[in-house]
């Protein structure tokens, strides 16, 4: 055996443990899931299969589906934006230099890491509900504040700032992406006679494009996937009158709940091709705004 021969080898063993994984625990549950998509399954029995039963009965025969999708389509059209903006607000806060800015980049990061676990979104659920804190800080200045997530009128919304407070992984990201532009050209443009806010629609914005592109889509995908504040703060009802009612959830009361684990496994694809419709639409359109070069 040659020395090359002998070396892939050893690289091959060495990737073994990844192989295993991928295969077992990645692409084997994944086409599982697309074959049980197809089938009438409880847990108990076997796989019935009944081809394309499940995705007819999404499209022509469930209004929960639908409600989901608007709730779904509503938070992710609100959180992201939100999230983004309040994101490079910061962002751009920190890179004028101030003292103690690894500090503040760790306090400002520390959301990001806590905000999907059950703990925070308990917590949230006790700071919005009729008695919660929210309310108490309103009552201070003569405001009587309703209980927000009982409410269908503002449960939602208290699940959109639970997510622009998890702001900090994108912000991290923005800042990389303001230390990249060459100070030299705010120098210029400042000789120029440009103001700040022409220098930040006509250098900042421009040159950060890519950085805003890429978190634009990693903060939608998240959104799609989210979850666990729903399930909290909704009991996993999706209530009031289904206002908090995510996809996600939907999808998990389908398989868990009610236990059609084929139904769910479908919902579950349509869910990936949503997703997929987003981000192809997304590189599609982005060769319009997203500037790689000068």
């Amino acid at each position: 055996m040659s020395r090359a021969s002998a070396n892939d080898t050893r690289a091959y063993l060495f990737l073994l443990p990844w192989f295993a994984g991928f295969f077992c625990l990645t692409t084997g549950p994944t086409l599982a899931s697309l074959f049980l998509s197809f089938t009438s399954f409880d847990l108990i029995q076997a796989p019935r299969w009944i081809g394309a039963a499940n995705y007819v009965r999404i499209a022509t025969n469930d209004v929960s589906f639908i409600a989901s999708l608007k709730v779904t389509f509503f938070f992710v059209a609100f959180a992201v934006p939100l999230k983004l903006g309040f994101a490079l607000a910061v962002a751009m806060a920190l890179n004028k230099g101030i003292r103690g800015l690894p500090l503040y980049r760790a306090i400002f990061y520390l959301p990001s890491l806590l905000g999907a676990s059950v703990a925070i979104a308990v917590l949230w659920r006790k700071l919005f509900s009729g008695d919660g804190l929210v309310n108490k800080v309103l009552a201070l200045v003569g405001i009587h504040g309703p209980s927000w997530i009982s409410d269908p009128d503002y449960s939602i919304y208290t699940l959109v700032v639970l997510s622009v407070w998890q702001f900090g992984s994108p912000m991290i990201i923005f800042l990389a992406g303001l230390r990249q532009i060459p100070h030299d050209v705010y120098e210029a443009a400042s000789l120029e006679g440009a103001s700040k806010r022409r220098q930040f629609f006509k250098i900042t914005l421009p040159l950060l494009t890519p950085v805003i592109f890429f978190n634009a889509i990693v903060q939608t995908i998240d959104a799609f996937k989210a979850f666990t504040p729903a399930f909290i703060i909704s009991e996993g009802t999706g209530g009031p009158v289904r206002s908090t009612l995510f996809y996600t959830l939907y999808l998990y009361q389908e398989a868990f709940a009610y236990f059609r684990m084929g139904y769910a496994a479908a919902l579950a694809w349509v869910l990936v091709l949503i997703i997929a419709f987003f981000t192809a639409v997304s590189f599609i359109t982005a060769r319009y705004w997203v500037h790689y070069d000068d």
